[in-house]
Formats: structure tokens, sequence, C-alpha cells
């Protein structure tokens, strides 16, 4: 089969690779539907990586796939299934598993990062990472399903109402996500801080009501989301007293200089959201249900072939979302 490998720092090449097989009862061989591009994979890709991949690693962790075959173990999966995978796989075993933490879980492993992805046209996973979706969900929004799940956590943790204000750092993937979802819960008032042009129009397409500089225009939200990772500062500096931060973006060298006095004198929540915790259901319902037009954050399709130009096209920050189908001519 052909799959997108990690072959060394920075290289990345769509190569033959053995067909997966079945090697335990609850296996499921799974043919690919579409697989997202994701921020990570630039991360893998990044020189030195930002994540360690082995060499030779399949990445891509966003995917929908149909049921081949099933390991003797599986009963509630068939062929002909169409399912979208949790990429997560927990030990179900270590004392943050065991308290209901299973996205802290101190073994865990990731599809696409530590064991082989969905950015090929054949994958092998455990049952327990499969969601059924309606088969009649198109491929490029099925596999939206990863990431909305991880925001739609994210947005649980806030418990935002109607009528409320949120100000969103940053317009990728994942913060025009947070900017629909709070559009469709009412929100009265979506602030977008974005600094490429492109980005901004997309997220007044989006929901947003206005894109901002918060760092020269003053407002006071009742939530403010992080979600580039490395703007802690500017979402303190932009929520109103009693008001709530998440931060959800990821960079590990970010190091904000804070006056923890603020936080404390103006009773300020914050909220680490890190991946997905049991809501990949409520993703899949909301991704069939059609009330997010999701379709918007697609930028294009490309088949597996196309894998590299398309990662080099997100590392130039064109589109905001590429969907791989492995099985496309």
């Amino acid at each position: 089969m052909l799959a997108g490998v990690f072959q060394s720092p920075g290289v990345f090449a769509v190569q033959e690779c053995p067909m997966p097989i079945l090697q335990r009862d609850d296996d499921v061989l799974l043919q690919v539907r579409a697989c997202g591009i994701c921020g990570t994979d630039l991360h893998i890709l990044s020189v030195p990586p930002g994540i360690p991949v082995e060499p030779g690693s399949i990445l891509g962790h966003e995917y929908t796939a149909t049921v081949v075959q099933v390991g003797a173990g599986v009963v509630d999966l068939q062929p002909g299934d169409t399912v979208v995978v949790d990429p997560s796989l927990t030990c179900g075993a270590c004392a943050y598993c065991r308290m209901g933490l299973p996205n802290s879980c101190r073994h865990i492993e990731t599809l696409g990062v530590t064991r082989n992805g969905g950015l090929a046209q054949y994958s092998v996973v455990p049952a327990r990472t499969l969601h059924k979706i309606h088969a009649d969900v198109p491929a490029h929004l099925a596999a939206l399903a990863e990431p909305l799940a991880c925001v739609v956590h994210g947005a649980e943790k806030v418990k935002f109402q109607p009528g409320e204000s949120a100000l969103i750092l940053g317009a990728g993937p994942i913060g025009l996500m947070f900017t629909q979802f709070f559009r469709a819960a009412g929100a009265a008032d979506i602030l977008v801080s974005e600094v490429s042009s492109v980005r901004a129009q997309v997220a007044l397409e989006n929901g947003a009501d206005r894109v901002i500089n918060p760092q020269t225009e003053t407002v006071a939200v009742d939530l403010a989301v992080d979600a580039v990772g490395s703007l802690f500062d500017i979402a303190l500096q932009s929520v109103r007293r009693g008001g709530r931060i998440l931060l959800f973006g990821v960079n590990q060298h970010a190091r904000a200089a804070l006056a923890q006095y603020n936080i404390t004198r103006g009773e300020i929540s914050v909220y680490g959201s890190w991946i997905a915790k049991d809501s990949f259901p409520r993703a899949i319902h909301i991704i069939e249900s059609g009330r997010l037009p999701l379709e918007k954050l697609v930028t294009r399709c490309l088949p597996l072939r196309d894998a590299p130009a398309a990662i080099e096209a997100m590392r130039r920050g064109e589109g905001i979302k590429i969907q791989v189908l492995p099985n496309a001519e």
C-alpha cells in the first residue's frame, strides 16, 4: 500500500509500505477514507522535530475509514461500517485512567505519532479507538471528528452560556472551530485575534463579529481562548473580572510573564484542556447534525501522492484544513 512516512527530521515521503494485518483479537483493519493534515504533523516534521517520532513511522491522526476486517474478539463492528478514529490509546490501568482522566494517561500512545497512523491506504487499530458515524457524512467532514472532539472537551470545561462574549486568539482550524461552536451556542459577541489578513477574513466568514488586535484594543470578554499556545498574557489582559480563560493551543517553548495578582484580584478562572476526553460521541453528533458549517474549514482534498505538497502548503500558511484521500486517484 501507499503511506505517508516520516523518514528523518524534516523529511516526509509517500512510499510503498507493507499492508498491515490483524495481530490481536481486538484489531480492526480499516480502509482509510480521509486523513487531515494537522499542526502536529508540522511539528513532527520541523527541524529539530517538535515531537519525536521514529523514522519509518506513518503519520496522520485525524482520520475516518471503512471497516474491512475485524478480529475474533470484536463484537460491535463489522465489515462495511463507517468509523472515525480516536488516536489516543490509553492503558486503562494507571492512576489517571482510574481517576477518570484517560487523556492524562501515564502510558498514552498516539496513532500517527508513537504508532502508525492514518495517512495511508490501510490502517490497523484496536476496536476501542473506533466510533461509528453515518455513512452519508462526507469523508472530508467525518475526518474532522478528532479536532472537533478536542474542541468539545475544551468548551465543556468553560461552560459557555448563550449571551456571553468570547475572544478567540488565533484563527487556525481550532480557533475557527471554537468560533463556529460558540456562535452555534448563542454567543452575543465573538472577537478573533489573527495577524494573517487571509485568516482574518476566514474568521469573519465562520461566525466572528470582529477581528481585533487585543494589544492595541481594550476588551473585557467573558471568555478568552488561547488557540495558539503562547498567548496566556494577552488572554489575561482581555478577560473581564470573574471571567474564564481556556488554554488550548500547545507550544512547549512558550514562557509567559504574568502578574499573578491580576488573576487573584479579578477572580479569573483558568482552565487547561488537553486533547479529547470522552467527547467523540458528542463531536460525531454535531457533525451528523450539520449544525456547524464545517465545510468552510476544508480548503481542499488531495490524493495521497500529493500529501508532500499539502504539507508544504500548510507550512506556508496556505489554507485552513487540507484533507488527504488515500484511496482516491
